[in-house]
């Protein structure tokens, strides 16, 4: 599956600090550069049965400038992200509105490039399907097997979670706080015949009109969790630096992740770190399709919005942050890019040095885009001033922000 078109991005100078990352699995801020090679990076990408919404964008965007701080902190990236091209919530989608999966699947994943391109979110290295993967899933399975944590429900093939001595380290929840939340969140925690109610599916067996694939354990298709599993394992190796995704998906998800990598592993901690994105809201309430209150993407650029305006609001609040979208704030970002792009039109300005350095430290402690915005907004009022031009000792200083701008916070202007 290919990924969309890479921006040029221009080199700082002087590079970023190290980054820091809160770590989902111990609660503190961690040192996520790498020991050796290149940073690398997992985020679990979008289900593609509807359009990129303003939570999804707030995701893709939160990790973007985690890959864009590597960057400028001197490191390559190898970054990792999947599509799960064929899922539950894809096949109903499909069948209510009366049309082929992969169909829908190809249109939606198309559509979500355009929006990715259009917000000037980097590309992944590796932009891996579902379907494409499962002889990648099919070999973890075979190794899963060999150390005795598979076993059948009829014809489908669990794994067993007990199987991980660390399961439920990542997340920190109690078996109680799983339970509550496993059969919402994809699980089957009550089907008759599992070991353990939160034991996750590997292989699901062909069902009448789903789509199935030949494997040595019978037809069927993947379960959720051992997509991402075998695309990290496959393109990351078995310990790799940052997985990445929305809060909802620390459980079961990440969880059951990490416990069949670590499993198959001989118990290798699947990921030095674990970063987690905030809800987005609307109207009240989280953003989502069951809610019916999604706002997308690409409508806003339909209605000729400024995709820098949107990647603007969204930057306003920290990745971690969950938070309500509003349409107040997406005009102010609109109002803010216009001042911003008076005081780069003006060449000389504010002293540069402070700003590059007060953005690329701010986005090195945690991602901090706030703090970032705030330092760019101080720049611009010190060169407008509050009756023109209050400073322009720096010739080249509207150059070195516009710089910054575009490789540290993604903003071309």
């Amino acid at each position: 599956m290919r990924a969309w078109p890479a921006p040029e991005l221009p080199d700082l100078d002087p590079s970023g600090p190290p980054v820091r990352l809160h770590d989902t699995a111990s609660g503190g801020l961690v040192d996520v550069s790498p020991a050796e090679g290149p940073a690398r990076l997992y985020v679990c990408g979008i289900t593609p049965y509807d359009a990129t919404h303003l939570g999804h964008a707030a995701t893709y965007v939160g990790f973007d400038l985690l890959v864009r701080a590597w960057r400028n902190a001197g490191h390559e990236v190898s970054y990792v992200q999947n599509v799960t091209d064929v899922d539950d919530p894809l096949l109903e989608r499909a069948r209510k509105v009366g049309g082929d999966w992969r169909e829908l699947a190809e249109r939606e994943t198309a559509l979500y490039r355009e929006d990715m391109e259009a917000l000037r979110v980097l590309p992944p290295d590796h932009f891996v399907g579902a379907v494409e993967s499962i002889p990648l899933v099919l070999d973890l399975v075979r190794e899963l097997e060999r150390t005795g944590s598979v076993y059948r429900v009829d014809d489908d093939l669990y794994f067993s979670v007990t199987a991980d001595e660390a399961f439920g380290e990542l997340s920190g929840w109690t078996r109680e706080q799983m339970l509550a939340v496993f059969a919402d969140r994809g699980g089957d925690p009550d089907r008759a015949g599992k070991k353990d109610p939160l034991d996750c599916v590997l292989w699901r067996a062909e069902r009448p009109g789903e789509p199935a694939w030949d494997s040595p354990f019978g037809r069927g298709r993947p379960g959720w969790h051992v997509e991402c599993t075998a695309i990290a394992l496959e393109h990351l190796g078995p310990t790799f630096d940052v997985q990445g995704g929305g809060s909802d998906l620390v459980f079961p998800h990440h969880e059951m992740c990490a416990s069949e990598a670590q499993v198959a592993r001989g118990g290798a901690r699947f990921a030095r770190a674990y970063a987690h994105a905030g809800m987005v809201g609307y109207d009240g309430e989280k953003m989502s399709k069951s809610r019916g209150n999604l706002v997308f993407v690409s409508a806003l650029r339909r209605s000729d919005v400024d995709p820098m305006a949107i990647r603007l609001a969204l930057l306003r609040h920290h990745y971690r942050a969950d938070w309500e979208w509003t349409d107040e704030e997406l005009w102010d970002a609109v109002d803010t890019l216009a001042t911003w792009r008076r005081a780069l039109s003006l060449g000389a300005g504010a002293s540069a040095g402070p700003v590059v350095d007060g953005v690329l430290a701010a986005l090195a402690d945690d991602l901090d885009a706030p703090s970032a915005v705030a330092a760019v907004q101080g720049w611009v009022d010190a060169t407008l001033g509050t009756g023109g031009l209050a400073d322009t000792s720096d010739p080249d200083a509207a150059g070195q922000v516009h710089r910054l701008l575009d490789a540290a916070l993604g903003l071309s202007l």
